[in-house]
């Protein structure tokens, strides 16, 4: 039987990142821009071009995946997979078979892509473990010695934090996302970037040791999201960063769900 080719799209409020899988093997991944008014035609062409860079056609997919956080793209996204790829496009709800628990109140309030991290970051690392999601928001996922999805936390994003400092403070500009040399500032460039990072790290650490304190001192952190290195060069509580988290989720849901059938 052919390997199947797959591509995994992750639609997140500031970026989507679409992955090219065969069979559950990552390949290659780029990253656009989620632009509110892009459209159905834009998508399709864009993520068409970006493919045939390494010589992969439309023809030639056999499956798209969607994870959207994003409502007012996600409707988009699918009728852009039936026009450009052919296809009927696997969209992740809490609806699907996720194999696993959700404690949450509502499970379907529940992001697409903190699902898809805690279930790539089950099969993969075992349990209890936290994904910590380094994105627009900073999302802390919860998953039990039972492999039970508890819940978690949300915080702003660090470059949420710094573009919103600067539209409410109008002193205050905008800085560039790296650590200071020192903690304490010297420039006002200095102390935002200290207080916001700096910050950031004394939140996760201090998260981190009060969720062992409830789940176990074995918890394992995964770090993930476009600042996932970053930040784990500065902190000693990551215990993995896995870039590629949710797209393997978004894969691995696929099959489950729809096996080889499709």
């Amino acid at each position: 039987m052919a390997v199947k080719k797959i591509l995994a799209i992750d639609v997140g409020n500031t970026h989507s990142v679409v992955g090219y899988f065969e069979g559950e093997k990552f390949i290659q991944q780029w990253r656009i821009s989620s632009g509110l008014n892009r459209t159905e035609d834009e998508f399709g062409v864009i993520i068409n071009y970006l493919i045939a860079l390494y010589g992969i056609s439309a023809k030639d997919i056999n499956g798209v995946a969607i994870s959207s956080v994003v409502p007012d793209l996600t409707f988009g996204m699918i009728h852009m997979a039936k026009k450009y790829f052919d296809c009927e496009p696997f969209l992740i709800t809490s609806d699907i078979d996720l194999g696993m628990k959700i404690k949450y109140t509502d499970p379907g309030a529940v992001g697409a892509d903190r699902l898809c991290n805690s279930v790539a970051a089950i099969e993969k690392y075992g349990k209890p473990l936290v994904i910590v999601d380094f994105g627009t928001a900073t999302t802390f996922d919860c998953i039990d010695r039972n492999g039970d999805y508890l819940g978690g936390l949300i915080a702003p994003g660090i470059q949420t934090s710094i573009s919103a400092l600067h539209l409410r403070a109008a002193k205050l500009p905008l800085v560039e996302l790296e650590f200071p040399v020192q903690l304490i500032g010297r420039t006002t460039d200095e102390s935002i970037q200290s207080g916001i990072l700096n910050g950031a790290i004394c939140m996760l650490e201090g998260v981190i040791r009060r969720l062992k304190t409830e789940l176990g001192e074995n918890l394992k952190v995964i770090a993930t999201g476009g600042l996932a290195d970053k930040m784990a060069g500065k902190s000693d509580s990551i215990n993995i960063v896995d870039r590629h988290l949710c797209l393997e989720g978004i894969v691995k849901l696929y099959y489950k769900n729809y096996g080889n059938s499709i």
